[in-house]
């Protein structure tokens, strides 16, 4: 597609090509953020998220005077008393912290993970300009990268601020741990963490060898079906979604390691999304009204006018029926049709898109002047929005995290799921939402 950029005809392609490079050298939160766009093709188009790719595990190395500097100063000795091998070369390196494999004078091969210096302050930099960036570049370029940009920044945004704390990290990793093993999860694992040998900025974990669930050549010499992996995954995040309002809030291709003993290890727990009652409740009658249940179509546009109130009745009107079969058309095909046949983006971003829309042809209308002024009153319109009393942020946030990661879902379904629906075993889910005792399958 042809877009005019500085009065020069371009592609959609050559504009992402050149703002994932632009992306890569502003570094920390870009960085983080173009991690979104390569995962979520059924937002920004494969080209585009291909394009992103190496966003996934693209960053600058710490150099290594700084990482044993921090290394040692938060855990409090010399690197070579703490560790028998530390490499100084990093094994990945992202937007807020690198990665260093080591081992333990126990003999434990280890994953050491450091946090970037100084990026909190970075990020909260970044953040503040990113939107009126995003603005700038929708009056440039127009619908189709833009928009969808403005539309995630927010939820992303709060995301990014829950990663900097590695003891948060750490804290989930072994409640998470615990929940697999409870739930005899045998196929996927979270990595064994180091408490004594881990702090705020320094994460000590389990080492694991593998390699990307997108990486389909390499699993192919494997010589193992990955598709139950796959089907567990899925069935694992929606059990602790839908039963424990918690889940790992960024399963993107990066974080997601099959690893060549038939298991698959779960990655990067700094970001998790919690769900409050209300939003709980939304997830359970979906699954609850694809499985059948004609009441929680209406469920869940009560649900909706709770949240929205008096905003709600302006779009929707009084009458439920028709938002009932609008919700339920838009909805019910993703999660029963193959993934092969739909689009899951759709599940949560259908109505965003239609927002973001609306962003870009304001943005477009704005001069560089406006853009600037819009910039320097966005906590003043954020108070503004909070005294109108609807409490939106919490439902907000959790379903643009919801919808975040049925986004990454649908490329892993589409991988190796093509045939299956993502409610396919309706016995499970069933279970699920009586909670009744839940059984994985244990090949």
């Amino acid at each position: 597609m042809k877009k005019r950029v500085l009065r020069q005809r371009t592609t959609t392609e050559e504009v992402a090509r050149a703002l994932r490079l632009s992306f890569e050298d502003l570094g920390a939160t870009y960085l983080k953020f173009g991690q979104l766009i390569a995962s979520s093709p059924g937002i920004f188009g494969e080209a585009i998220s291909q394009e992103f790719r190496t966003c996934l595990d693209t960053g600058p190395a710490i150099p290594f005077w700084k990482v044993r500097k921090i290394v040692e100063r938060e855990l409090g000795a010399p690197l070579e008393e703490i560790y028998d091998e530390f490499d100084s070369e990093p094994i990945a390196a992202a937007s807020i912290a690198a990665v260093h494999r080591g081992r333990l004078t126990t003999g434990d091969e280890v994953a050491v993970k450091v946090v970037r210096p100084g990026v909190a302050s970075t990020i909260a930099t970044d953040i503040e300009i990113m939107e009126p960036l995003f603005s700038l570049l929708a009056k440039q370029i127009g619908v189709g990268l833009a928009g969808p940009l403005l539309q995630l920044l927010s939820g992303f945004s709060r995301q990014v601020a829950e990663e900097l704390n590695l003891e948060n990290e750490l804290r989930v990793m072994d409640y998470n741990r615990q929940l697999a093993r409870a739930l005899g999860l045998k196929k996927i694992l979270v990595p064994k963490t180091y408490p004594e040998l881990s702090s705020t900025s320094v994460l000590t974990m389990e080492f694991v060898p593998g390699v990307a669930i997108d990486d389909l050549e390499s699993i192919t010499q494997f010589g193992f079906d990955p598709r139950p992996l796959i089907e567990d995954l899925v069935k694992a995040w929606f059990v602790t979604a839908a039963r424990y309002g918690a889940f790992h809030g960024d399963v993107h291709a990066g974080n997601l390691i099959v690893i060549p003993d038939g298991r698959i290890a779960v990655l990067d727990w700094g970001i998790v999304g919690r769900l409050d009652e209300r939003t709980r409740n939304f997830l359970r009658s979906l699954i609850a009204a694809c499985l059948g249940d004609e009441e929680a179509w209406t469920t869940l546009v009560r649900l909706v006018r709770e949240v929205y109130g008096q905003a709600a009745n302006e779009v929707f009107g009084p009458d439920d029926e028709p938002v009932v079969k609008w919700v339920r058309s838009t909805l019910e095909p993703i999660l029963t049709k193959p993934f092969g046949e739909v689009n899951l983006s759709v599940f949560f971003t259908e109505p965003q898109q239609r927002h973001a829309g609306k962003l870009e042809e304001e943005a477009k209308r704005r001069s560089l002047l406006e853009i600037v002024r819009m910039w320097r009153q966005r906590r003043r319109l954020r108070n503004l929005a909070e005294s109108t009393g609807a409490d939106t942020a919490s439902f907000d946030h959790g379903t643009f995290l919801l919808g975040k990661q049925l986004v990454y879902f649908e490329r892993y379904g589409k991988l190796f799921l093509s045939d299956t629906p993502l409610l396919a075993d309706t016995e499970f889910f069933s279970r699920l939402l009586d909670d009744d005792p839940i059984v994985f399958s244990q090949d």
